[in-house]
């Protein structure tokens, strides 16, 4: 059953300071962790040493970072009440938004499994993430939601989302109805394919005012379009599709940030990590908050978005220490 609405239909006019500065569209949801003795090869196996749940979400641990970070933070997103216990993780998973002071006025539920995402944790920090569950993959927007997302200082989503809801942002930001797009391209062009993903819609959402990749969906990206997948090769071939604000993200080894005029390198910064699922997210957010709500130049940026995501991988979790911004800006002065 889909969450049926009007397209990118704007609703009547909402008082701007009824929204908050940042919208994030996508996925809230439970993750299942197992902690393996190993993480198995293809016909191989592994033993699980212990389980237990989180909270995540890309679109959700964005949204918690940002409001962690002091702004007024809201999702919109769709929770699955399936007979097997649906309803009490749906409350669940609002509960918990709730508590990280973010809005879900716009949080939705259906008849369908719940989004849920098994994170398999091997030795030495390494990880693989299988998501299942229908709720996110029913989310549409409804007419009622563009006044919320119009007001909002920027919109965040990511390719995980549903392709028509990806598709409407992108028109909406296109036509002047959201003032700012966000867009994190989250997977390998064959996964997003497979979660209904139109590689369209991708090229597309890169013209974004900030859009982020990873290493694997960079290098997947380079190769559907028959680029060169080295940091030039992939540097030129956003310029030339319209990029304005660029993450070409590396995990500990850092990241590239790239406007239409210029590349800065950032290095990530030296912690010792617990758990590096909600890294991106957490740099995705820190992101969002200094290069597009404040402006900050890319140097600057680019640093204070490193602090965030390394210092929420010294806790447990995808926000296991989501940092305050003072927290941050200290880490950025102690390298300074």
């Amino acid at each position: 059953m889909s969450d049926t609405g009007h397209g990118n239909r704007p609703g009547p006019p909402e008082d701007p300071a009824d929204t908050p500065d940042l919208v994030s569209v996508g996925g809230a949801m439970v993750d299942r962790y197992y902690r393996l003795t190993n993480l198995p090869e293809p016909d191989g196996g592994s033993f699980a040493r212990e389980s237990w749940h989180s909270f995540g979400g890309a679109a959700a641990n964005v949204a918690c970072a940002a409001s962690r970070l002091g702004r007024e933070s809201g999702m919109v997103t769709r929770l699955g009440t399936d007979e097997e216990g649906g309803h009490e993780w749906a409350d669940a998973v609002e509960t918990d938004l709730r508590d990280r002071d973010v809005d879900t006025a716009r949080v939705r539920r259906g008849p369908e499994t719940g989004t849920y995402s098994m994170i398999l944790a091997g030795p030495g920090g390494g990880r693989m993430v299988v998501t299942g569950g229908d709720s996110v993959q029913s989310l549409r927007l409804r007419a009622g939601d563009w006044p919320y997302l119009r007001g909002a200082g920027v919109v965040a989503t990511n390719a995980y989302a549903p392709d028509p809801v990806v598709a409407d942002l992108v028109a909406a930001r296109r036509d002047g109805r959201i003032r700012a797009l966000a867009f994190d391209l989250s997977g390998p062009i064959p996964e997003l394919r497979g979660r209904g993903t139109e590689p369209d819609t991708v090229d597309d959402a890169v013209a974004a005012d900030l859009v982020v990749v990873g290493e694997v969906a960079l290098r997947s990206y380079c190769e559907h379009h028959g680029v060169d997948p080295t940091a030039t090769g992939a540097v030129d071939h956003l310029r030339a599709a319209g990029v304005r604000r660029a993450a070409l993200t590396r995990g500990e080894e850092g990241a590239t940030l790239v406007t239409p005029d210029e590349t800065v390198e950032v290095r990530a910064f030296d912690v010792d990590v617990v758990d590096e699922t909600g890294a991106g997210d957490a740099f995705f957010a820190g992101l969002i908050d200094a290069w597009v709500l404040e402006g900050r130049d890319p140097t600057d940026a680019g640093a204070f978005a490193a602090a965030v995501a390394a210092l929420n991988c010294t806790g447990e979790g995808a926000r296991g220490a989501l940092p305050s911004r003072e927290a941050a800006r200290e880490l950025v002065r102690e390298r300074s």
